[in-house]
């Protein structure tokens, strides 16, 4: 048994808050640099050009890269063998509340009948799984609003297979057209049940930008359904061109008999994800 207090746990959430809010990963870096090179468009081009300017002054200046610094999303790794002080919910609400009070991060989290905010951008969204070890692994997402509105969710006929998924992914991403800031990632949660799919397209998010699922026919789904959403000419923030999404990442788990649920989750081309092991 480790004991690991919630004390550091607070520290550690609100130096990843306040990092994921100013520097991108080196992956979504080299997928937006690698977009530009490919990009056919000169507007599209222009205009990736200037998010790549966007995130270099963002780290330089230790400044945030979008206004719109998210809605805290943790997936956490819960050793069997760790004992903590404390709650560990509180001890991340906490560490939101500290990170983007110190970092100067806007607060986004409101009532949904009063819309009155919080005032500390909690509290967090928290997926919490119990694993073997004697650590404990943190990952956070900032979601901002414009990408994830336009995500949606359906309870799919089995009979409607493959091809039904795939249309309803494109479909998705062609009715939010410019509004998620693209180049976007596409996170695809198919089978489990209602929630699970949902969870499954969200965590996809936080896996490095283009690595493939190592289940050969789920990586071939995306690399399908990526060559088919930059047919759709939506481009770079929506002004057209031949890069509409960087990457897709699909994850799936059994289901229902009589169901075949999707989820799609959008991610802006500001892929905020941190992580750290305590």
């Amino acid at each position: 048994m480790r004991d690991i207090s919630t004390k550091e746990i607070t520290e550690v959430v609100k130096r990843l808050c306040r990092d994921a809010a100013c520097e991108l990963g080196e992956d979504v870096k080299a997928a937006l640099r690698a977009a530009l090179e490919r990009e056919e468009s000169p507007l599209g081009r222009d205009v990736l050009g200037q998010i790549i300017r966007n995130f270099e002054i963002a780290s330089a200046e230790e400044a945030p890269m979008c206004q719109d610094t998210g809605l805290a999303v943790f997936f956490v790794d819960v050793g069997r063998d760790v004992h903590m002080d404390g709650s560990l919910e509180d001890a991340i609400n906490e560490g939101v509340r500290q990170g983007y009070r110190e970092g100067y991060l806007r607060k986004s989290v409101c009532d949904p009948f009063t819309r009155e905010n919080t005032g500390d951008n909690t509290p967090a969204v928290i997926h919490t799984r119990v694993v073997e070890g004697d650590s404990i692994r943190i990952r956070v997402a900032p979601k901002g609003a414009g990408s994830e509105n336009m995500s949606r969710l359906a309870m799919l006929k089995p009979a409607e297979g493959l091809k039904g998924i795939k249309d309803f992914v494109v479909e998705t991403v062609g009715v939010a057209g410019g509004n998620p800031c693209p180049p976007i990632i596409v996170g695809v949660g198919i089978g489990g049940n209602f929630e699970w799919a949902a969870i499954l397209a969200k965590e996809a998010l936080l896996r490095p930008v283009g690595r493939p699922n190592p289940d050969e026919v789920l990586a071939s789904l995306e690399e399908d359904l990526l060559e088919e959403i930059n047919r759709l000419g939506i481009g770079p923030m929506g002004f057209g061109g031949t890069i509409t999404a960087l990457a897709v990442h699909v994850e799936a788990a059994p289901c229902h008999i009589a169901s075949l649920p999707v989820a799609v989750n959008i991610q802006c081309h500001a892929d905020r994800h941190k992580e750290a092991i305590i």
